[in-house]
């Protein structure tokens, strides 16, 4: 029996990603990432489109290669239809139909989103059903209730700015380079979590980190006033302390969710999930009110087209197929 075989494409930000699937095994995982952001201290919408025009067929060729597949190997087209960037998507999305139409292959429209909590399906061991996934990024933090693969129903999310946003714009105040979640999280391992922050009062399972941002701004103006080298002679400490209540702030909602709906299988996901504060906040609440906790692996964690087809295959054996009238959704809830 011909093994299924999969070509994902992901293009939501800044990333062009092209993994590929065989038989749910993860052959290759390509990412092409984008530098020029960093001067910007933002993604640039134009600057992103334009990167993944030039990035996504040596991608395309890189991810056949390092699979040993060709295009004749291939059974479906899978590809992010949202959310993300709207000039992003349109290069992926086009991209993808073209190919899918020239080989005459099915083609399958992902939920960005949906993908992240489906990376823990990339490999083992895999979340029992039904599961909590916390799912955190640069764009979105929500807490998704997981019945089946494709089966997801959102508890709660972000009101305003998602945990990611708070990572980058606290390292844009604190002159970090961008993306500055990595930096801050490496910074804090060097430092103590001695300063506090306000968490949010918001609803029961919901977030808000913009409470947080005006915090963290008014904070450094105050402490800069008494000591023009506050920062520099106190950043580690700052980094650990706003990692600190982000992580917090996380877990506590997460601990809610699970208690609310009597749920001991519980995951991450999502960029800020590479982040070693969160992993070990985890671990340790897990440890503690005996959840079995799932991390995924660090090359499944930021956006990446693997999870893409993971997600493509549960849609291949549904038969959820799209058709070459697709277009970009730049939001798209789970």
């Amino acid at each position: 029996m011909k093994k299924l075989t999969l070509l994902a494409i992901e293009s939501s930000c800044d990333d062009t990603s092209v993994a590929i699937l065989q038989d749910g095994k993860v052959l290759s995982n390509c990412v092409a990432s984008q530098d020029a952001h960093r001067i910007y201290g933002g993604v640039v919408p134009e600057l992103a489109s334009r990167a993944h025009l030039e990035n996504i067929i040596p991608t395309v060729s890189l991810a056949l290669q390092k699979a040993n597949k060709t295009r004749q190997d291939l059974d479906a087209i899978a590809v992010t239809r949202g959310p993300g960037l709207l000039g992003s998507l349109i290069v992926g999305v086009t991209f993808a139909k073209s190919m899918a139409l020239a080989l005459d292959l099915p083609l399958i429209e992902v939920n960005h989103m949906q993908a992240h909590v489906l990376a823990h399906f990339a490999e083992p061991p895999y979340p029992n059903f039904p599961f909590l996934c916390l799912t955190v990024s640069g764009g979105h933090t929500q807490i998704v209730l997981v019945k089946d693969h494709l089966d997801m129903e959102v508890l709660g999310s972000t009101i305003d700015d998602a945990a990611g946003e708070a990572f980058d714009k606290t390292g844009k105040l604190l002159g970090l380079d961008y993306p500055a979640g990595p930096i801050i999280d490496k910074l804090a391992k060097q430092g103590e979590a001695r300063f506090t922050f306000t968490k949010p009062r918001v609803g029961e399972l919901e977030f808000s980190f913009s409470g947080l941002k005006t915090n963290i701004l008014q904070f450094l103006k105050k402490e800069v006033a008494k000591n023009p080298n506050f920062v520099k002679d106190n950043l580690a400490d700052i980094c650990a302390s706003v990692q600190h209540t982000i992580v917090d702030i996380l877990i506590e909602k997460l601990e809610i969710a699970a208690r609310k709906h009597h749920i001991s299988e519980v995951a991450i996901a999502g960029g800020v999930s590479a982040n070693s504060g969160l992993r070990s906040a985890l671990q340790t609440k897990g440890t503690a009110l005996g959840w079995s906790t799932y991390i995924p692996a660090f090359q499944f964690c930021t956006d990446n087209a693997a999870m893409i087809a993971v997600a493509a295959k549960y849609k291949f054996e549904k038969g959820e197929f799209s058709d070459q009238g697709m277009k970009p959704i730049t939001r798209w809830s789970i």
